[in-house]
């Protein structure tokens, strides 16, 4: 959850990887540090609070060097502060090293440690790690980082220096992401690839058990065992500019603009409208294969989730095969019964996501077929899928996730589509006329984001309510609890969702006039059940805001408030009615004066349990 950098090469180290931080720093912003080696020796500024506040010390204290480590930090073992800010030294401060992950077998260590002379400073796990090194050191780092690692449980991806061997930077990974950024006399480490694209764009991707040893002219990687590593480095194909803000207030809001295009861009680039066709190249089953699935296990957190839930849906309605949609963090703590013909799909947008990680390890152990979804090329769950569907949906900033949520369902749609053909249940006829169709949603998202200001006018009216409940049927239930996410995510109202039908079995004893619910009531079959739920809230004084299809004048009887969208389809609908959902949280977010893009106790990507 973390974000490390690290530099070697000819300029300045401290400006890179404090650049480099600062695009990383939705992975944490409890705490930021940085270490320069300056000739032999090392000099650190670190900060609690966010990455502005290191800005603000390094103009006054000037660091010299072009090796060097940085940090930002989300909080697990010790609260944030100066102390337990990273970097973490050694007893000498030797060495320095920056860490993201949990490192489990601490307190045994810690104990261990203590008694062969040790001192410790920090409440943190990471501060075992520069100790064992500085135990087995001698006079070679990735050696010594080697020894270390062997004694650890957990995860992490670290980066390390030592002032005896300046010019050298040294990285390694087990279950937390980090890549090496490969440039002209100069190289680079980071938890992602943002960090790094304004230096280069060339890039490994570091797989678990891996050490990488850095200079600014060589890379090499080796095992825990000390044997050389080949590896082919790979070119990111996207441009810095969609890391940048340009010009909207937040990432957020530029993200939740971006939907259109990236919907667009994945339908053009994966179906072909005139043929009734679809390309899902990456899934890497053979026709035969996929024909031969019997049912689906659909395994995500927290917005993937959501999309998996909208998936499950829409797979069960087109290709008729069973689906059952888990939360990974409870998946890979069961047993859970696959067949032969079983297929595992994992959803993450960063594909490092630890959980799904995990549940899908435990597939590929059961002999399961495995596809993942996911947005970042490279990442781990995609390299160790079976088969891949990237979204392409570009880097995603801001913590709540917007743009990749709309483009995993986009995925969905079509792999529904596409299994639906394969299994003979959706026609060459019926796949045509679906596409042609779904065609026309970024145009739709287009005009729904064209009415933000309405939407900014109901945030006004409702966002001193102290409680929010969403509500929904069918295909746009999971958008009950994504719209509710949102709002709590970025508000921090209490925000819940719920299947409409549910109401009448516990819900609706929340409902009086300090309760605002958001009902997602488009045009579709459950229509009129939609419709006596309202009535029931109505009847106890809910405050109800309505996102109704264009046209449905009737609804307002029934809502005092009421966000249109388009006319579609109902199995596109989700890509519509969530655009509202997610303006509504965001404008109510900034009116309550909330840090949109970095949410308290938040981070972008869950890389730890």
């Amino acid at each position: 959850m973390c974000g490390i950098t690290g530099y070697v090469g000819k300029d300045e180290a401290a400006p890179i990887l404090i650049k480099g931080l600062a695009r990383l720093e939705y992975r944490g912003y409890d705490s930021a540090g940085i270490a320069v080696l300056e000739g032999h020796r090392i000099r650190a500024l670190k900060m609690p609070g966010k990455i502005k506040e290191l800005y603000k010390g390094l103009k006054k204290t000037r660091l010299n060097g072009t090796t060097g480590i940085a940090h930002t930090r989300w909080a697990t073992h010790g609260i944030p502060n100066y102390i337990n800010a990273h970097p973490h030294y050694d007893c000498r401060k030797a060495i320095a090293l920056v860490h993201n992950g949990i490192i489990e077998n601490c307190e045994g260590l810690k104990a261990q440690l203590k008694k062969e002379g040790h001192k410790f400073l920090s409440e943190t796990d990471t501060e075992v790690l520069p100790h064992l090194i500085e135990k087995y050191y001698k006079g070679v780092l990735e050696d010594a980082v080697r020894r270390a690692l062997k004694d650890t449980k957990g995860s992490y991806a670290i980066a390390v220096i030592h002032k005896d061997e300046p010019g050298k930077l040294v990285g390694a990974r087990c279950g937390s992401p980090l890549v090496v950024g490969i440039g002209t006399g100069e190289n680079f480490l980071a938890s992602d690839c943002p960090a790094i694209m304004d230096r280069t764009r060339k890039v490994i991707f570091v797989d678990d058990q891996e050490v990488i040893t850095l200079t600014g002219d060589t890379v090499v990687i080796t095992g825990l065992n000390g044997r050389k590593i080949n590896k082919k480095s790979t070119t990111i194909d996207w441009d810095i500019s969609q890391a940048e803000k340009g010009g909207y207030a937040h990432f957020m809001l530029k993200e939740i603009y971006d939907q259109p295009r990236v919907v667009h861009e994945i339908l053009s680039s994966r179906a072909d409208v005139a043929k009734g066709r679809i390309d899902l190249e990456g899934i890497k089953i053979t026709t035969a294969g996929l024909r031969e699935v019997d049912n689906i296990v659909i395994s995500a957190c927290g917005t993937a989730y959501h999309a998996g839930l909208v998936g499950e849906y829409l797979i069960e309605k087109f290709a008729r095969i069973p689906v059952e949609v888990d939360v990974s963090s409870e998946l890979r703590y069961r047993n859970p019964v696959y067949g032969k013909r079983s297929l595992f799909i994992a959803v993450s947008q960063s594909g490092e996501t630890a959980d799904t990680l995990a549940a899908l390890r435990e597939a590929k152990k059961n002999g399961v077929k495995t596809v993942s979804i996911c947005n970042v090329v490279g990442s781990t769950i995609a390299r160790e899928s079976d088969g891949v569907i990237y979204t392409h949906a570009g880097p995603e900033i801001g913590v709540a996730s917007t743009k990749a949520y709309t483009a995993q369902i986009t995925i969905f749609i079509l792999l529904a589509l596409y299994l639906g053909g394969i299994k003979g249940s959706v026609t060459r006829k019926q796949l045509k006329e679906a596409l042609t169709g779904f065609e026309m949603i970024p145009e739709y998202m287009d005009e729904i984001l064209d009415e933000a200001e309405t939407i900014k006018a109901c945030a006004k009216k409702y966002y001193r309510l102290p409680c929010f409940m969403y509500i929904g049927r069918g295909v746009n239930y999971p958008n009950a609890f994504e719209g509710a996410l949102k709002l709590k995510e970025i508000s921090y109202i209490h925000a819940e969702g719920y299947g409409a039908g549910e109401m009448k079995h516990g819900p609706i004893a929340l409902i009086d006039r300090n309760m605002a619910v958001v009902a997602i009531v488009p045009q579709s079959f459950t229509y009129e059940k939609m419709i006596s739920n309202m009535q029931e809230i109505r009847a106890r004084n809910g405050a109800i805001i309505a996102i109704a299809t264009e046209g449905d004048l009737s609804i307002k009887k029934h809502a005092r408030s009421v966000l249109y969208i388009p006319k579609t389809e109902e199995i596109f609908s989700p890509l519509l009615t969530i655009v509202p959902l997610q303006l509504l949280a965001y404008y109510i977010a900034v009116l309550k004066g909330r840090d949109v893009d970095q949410p308290r106790n938040l981070a972008k990507s869950v890389t730890v349990e």
